[in-house]
């Protein structure tokens, strides 16, 4: 049985809650949060036996755990990960990161000194659907990948960033590529492979942030593909589109929905018996997170019992934010 601790209950924490309680081997034994109050919503959620805490240096000193969860702001993520690590836990944080390359570095450093592992989250991963079109690049049924494409365009209304002060700024979050873009960014190199060269537009439009509400993103891959992110906020009136489109001399998926949910382009040149999965890969998620918590805290825990490879650790998690960074400007591929 997995001890795990989280450390944030705001937004993303319901995911975590409800993936960790639909697990055999895992349970949470202490929620923390600077808010008490939620702290305790979130201990009584989990009920008995899981203690609230509002200061995290106590919680990891008092709590037995094996794994400490990090539903922090993002820039943030850094250094309660080299804490927990320096408590010899293992660490599973939330996308991105973190909002700087050298923070990230350091964590990773520290984890490694602690021999402890390090896990970031990439719950689209592990969508049916785009666990469908990994087996086909796998398989090698795109031949030579010609072009990679994501598309976010979701709403966040002004009082989304009123809730938190750290929301939309450059210190704890970033803005639209880094915060609700950094799955797709993920999604975009591990089905592209290294990335040679960034270029970027970004604009705060409508949004009273530091950062941008609106993004496009350029990307030339080593292996000389070509690839696009685009990213917005201001989509009107809702959420209207989270997509990843893969063309190859051979192949062409589109994954849409708006959670990579939907299955709306597979075609190949030659047929092959995964191709009558194609249907039953699709899901009816209710938000834009999916339901890829649940499986990815399953692999998480695969990896510590040695029956798996870590597929997002925190050199996989890395490369989404060097990406980030060189889309902002901040420093090259």
């Amino acid at each position: 049985m997995y001890r795990i601790a989280l450390l944030g209950c705001g937004r993303i924490s319901k995911n975590h809650l409800e993936a960790v309680a639909q697990m055999e081997n895992a349970r949470i034994v202490a929620c923390g949060d600077i808010v008490r109050s939620r702290a305790e919503e979130a201990a009584r959620k989990v009920g008995e036996g899981c203690q609230a805490y509002d200061n995290y240096a106590k919680m990891l000193q008092e709590v037995e755990c094996d794994l400490v969860t990090l539903c922090t702001p993002s820039g943030l993520h850094p250094r309660h990960a080299a804490q927990a690590a320096r408590a010899g836990r293992h660490v599973l944080s939330e996308k991105p990161l973190g909002c700087r390359l050298e923070d990230c570095d350091e964590a990773i450093q520290a984890c490694d000194d602690a021999g402890v592992q390090l896990f970031v989250v990439k719950q689209n991963r592990f969508n049916q659907t785009v666990q469908l079109a990994r087996r086909a690049l796998e398989a090698g049924r795109f031949g030579r990948i010609h072009m990679v494409m994501a598309n976010v365009f979701w709403q966040r209304p002004q009082d989304y960033y009123d809730q938190a002060r750290w929301r939309g700024t450059w210190e704890l979050d970033g803005g639209c590529l880094s915060n609700q873009a950094a799955h797709y960014v993920d999604l975009v190199q591990w089905f592209g492979g290294s990335v040679a060269e960034v270029s970027a537009f970004g604009a705060t439009l409508e949004r009273r942030i530091e950062a941008e509400d609106t993004t496009v993103v350029n990307l030339r891959f080593r292996s000389g593909a070509l690839g696009s992110i685009n990213v917005t906020t201001l989509a009107y009136p809702k959420n209207l589109e989270g997509s990843l489109t893969l063309l190859g001399e051979r192949g062409t998926v589109r994954i849409g929905g708006v959670a990579l949910n939907k299955m709306e382009h597979w075609e190949f040149a030659d047929s092959h018996p995964m191709d009558e999965e194609v249907a039953q890969a699709n899901t009816n998620p209710t938000s834009v997170y999916g339901f890829g918590h649940l499986p990815y805290y399953r692999h998480v825990l695969n990896v510590l019992d040695g029956k798996e490879e870590a597929l997002s650790d925190g050199r996989e998690g890395r490369k989404t934010v060097a990406i980030i960074e060189a889309a902002y400007g901040l420093r090259k591929c």
